[in-house]
């Protein structure tokens, strides 16, 4: 039997590239080159000792106390989620209805468009400014506007825009405004304390990026409770697993692992950004795990052919209307290095 038209119509979201046989440089979907915390394999394992044949705790407790402490928020204010996808997910389902508006800002996170289009909802595109700023229109009331997705830093580029802006665009909206902050961890400042000034805004969290768990799912919402209590209506049953409940709560009750390594993923970013102009890159100051790079006399698609050709993936991204360029995620000291060498000698051709 046939499915429902706009999913027939949809081309479906597709993820980065994940190899499943050989060794390559993975620099190409934003993980974290490094090991988690040790404390996370602990935990784990503590849960498998415990046994998995009970469900887990359907709303993650132990994760939203730990994390309600680190964020400086009460747990009922935490929603948990298989990854932050998941909570973009809930949130659509929650609030965007078939024919209704989901806006977002272009370029960036190309799930958002997907996730409107399984609801048979319309996306509202607004363009960047030139300068990576917001134009007025962002944050204006349009009919039948349900919810408003802002990724800040923003993908592919880095770029963030600043809280102030932020809390004057949720004042000027009809409806709520998501800020997601998957590589929040890697930006100078927050907007986790306009979610307690605006009940219209939410921030989502992912521990894919800066705690080095992309393999094992978690992400979180930060909202007031009211909010969080109508989408527990819509979330799975169990959307956490039980391993992942344990992991993500020791991986955040080691601020100490994440402190240092969030250091030491910005300091190579910024020297993989001053290594990339000095090859005559242009290249977005970022304030994410990765940088967004152009060049302004050479085509960027074979430069990423050529290192996929020697087993290093990037991510090569051409949106519509836009420039294309190159989104390289900040790696070790020695991957990045590797992948350096290669760009200047096919540079240098």
């Amino acid at each position: 039997m046939p499915v429902r038209p706009n999913i027939a119509a949809m081309s479906g979201y597709t993820p980065g590239e994940q190899p499943q046989a050989g060794k390559f440089i993975k620099l190409n979907t934003n993980e974290n080159p490094y090991p988690p915390s040790q404390k996370v394999t602990q935990a784990i394992q503590a849960a498998l000792e415990q046994g998995l044949v009970k469900y887990p705790d359907p709303v993650g407790n132990s994760f939203r106390r730990r994390a309600a402490e680190v964020l400086g928020v009460e747990p009922d204010w935490i929603l948990c989620g298989n990854g932050s996808d998941d909570i973009l997910t809930i949130l659509t389902r929650a609030y965007v209805g078939e024919g209704d508006l989901l806006r977002l800002p272009y370029p960036s996170y190309v799930l958002y468009r997907t996730l409107a289009e399984i609801q048979g909802a319309n996306c509202d595109e607004v363009r960047f400014n030139d300068d990576w700023t917001l134009p007025d229109a962002f944050g204006a009331a349009t009919e039948r506007l349900k919810l408003v997705f802002l990724p800040n830093p923003n993908s592919p580029t880095g770029t963030v825009i600043a809280r102030s802006e932020i809390a004057m665009i949720a004042e000027k909206l009809p409806c709520p405004l998501l800020v997601d902050e998957a590589y929040g961890d890697f930006a100078e400042e927050t907007c986790i304390d306009l979610v307690r000034q605006d009940e219209n805004v939410m921030v989502a969290r992912t521990l894919s990026k800066s705690y080095g768990l992309a393999g094992l799912r978690f992400g979180f919402l930060i909202a007031q409770p009211p909010i969080i209590a109508e989408l527990m209506k819509v979330k799975d049953s169990y959307n956490c697993d039980a391993l992942s409940i344990a992991g993500a709560t020791a991986a955040i009750d080691d601020q100490a692992w994440f402190a240092a390594n969030r250091a030491k993923v910005i300091a190579t970013r910024q020297r993989m950004t001053s290594a990339l102009e000095q090859l005559g890159f242009s290249v977005i100051p970022s304030q994410a795990n990765f940088v967004w790079c152009t060049h302004p006399s050479r085509p960027v698609q074979p430069l990423y052919e050529e290192l996929k050709n020697n087993r290093v993936l990037i991510r090569y991204m051409n949106y519509s209307g836009w420039c294309e360029g190159l989104r390289i995620s900040v790696g070790t000291d020695e991957q990045v290095d590797a992948c350096l060498a290669l760009l200047k000698t096919m540079l240098e051709r």
